[in-house]
């Protein structure tokens, strides 16, 4: 019964990880078609806090008196929190409007070293020599993986500053969305974390969108951007982490970089060489050597 438990955690993450590693390529495709950062994440977020209110209604009508009601504090707490989910989709979609999506999905991976380094900031102590390694075969990974080494690609630095920041502000709703609130449902928790990051991009839509907007955007890409950006893969993720573990979940969410280059090289005919592959794999084998116990057990 736990090993089923634990396969089907296994794939509920999974399946969460694959979708949200779909979704720069499907940003990039909706740039190429005119639209603007605005339309697209102004669009995911609308949809998406209507698709997780349809979600918490019929949990509601489901278990009635079971569910647990979030108090003005949760929601606080969580529309705060969720700020930083916002300025992670605003940060990540404008880093691959100038950069390919495979470089983009590297630079959010560096989520790997900023949580240590967070985490030794917060909890006042070094990190240990098992994180110190992953961070190091992180970096080395990031190097081989941008292919930077190589004189004749050329980087844009807008691109280069947007991912970083974006996987700074991931790396800040991984630590909150952990820890806010955990008592509600996953549900109603996706609920508060939207309609924060939703100021977030209505803001920033309202200040820089300049052109009239484009309401075709929720037709044609919307529904795909709220699917695998913000109901399938925290919700599922939601349920999948406790069946597995935090260490297991976190192995198997790496599926979330092969797949958005494989996309991207498929769908947008990204060229990716030899050496970036080495360089994906080792940040995944960073994540497996960070999220594994070497600890002998009695």
């Amino acid at each position: 019964m736990i090993k089923n438990n634990v396969l089907k955690g296994v794939f509920l993450v999974a399946f969460g990880a694959t979708s949200y590693g779909m979704l720069a390529t499907f940003v990039k495709m909706a740039y190429d078609e005119g639209f603007t950062t605005a339309e697209v994440t102004t669009s995911q977020f609308i949809l998406g806090i209507i698709g997780i209110l349809i979600i918490n209604a019929f949990q509601k009508a489901k278990h009635k008196n079971e569910v647990v009601n979030a108090t003005p504090k949760n929601i606080a707490q969580l529309m705060t929190a969720g700020t930083s989910l916002g300025m992670t989709s605003l940060f990540y979609y404008l880093a691959v409007k100038y950069i390919p999506v495979s470089i983009g999905i590297v630079l959010l991976m560096q989520t790997v070293w900023m949580g240590v380094l967070l985490e030794m900031i917060l909890e006042k102590k070094l990190p240990s020599k098992q994180k110190v390694v992953a961070v190091i075969i992180v970096l080395v990974g990031t190097v081989l993986a941008t292919n930077i080494t190589q004189n004749e690609i050329q980087l844009d630095w807008r691109g280069l500053v947007w991912g970083c920041l974006a996987a700074a502000s991931f790396t800040t709703t991984m630590f909150t969305a952990n820890r806010v609130a955990t008592e509600i449902s996953s549900a109603q928790r996706s609920l508060y974390m939207l309609l924060g990051g939703a100021v977030i991009v209505f803001s920033f839509a309202i200040a820089t969108q300049t052109t009239p907007f484009n309401f075709e955007i929720f037709a044609k890409w919307g529904i795909i951007l709220a699917l695998f950006g913000t109901i399938i893969p925290p919700m599922l993720m939601n349920i999948g982490f406790p069946l597995t573990g935090i260490g297991l979940g976190s192995i198997v969410s790496a599926l979330e970089l092969p797949v958005s280059v494989m996309m991207a090289y498929m769908l947008l005919n990204e060229q990716v060489i030899f050496l970036q592959w080495v360089g994906i794999i080792l940040i995944i084998l960073a994540i497996i050597i960070m999220n594994l116990n070497f600890k002998n057990k009695n």
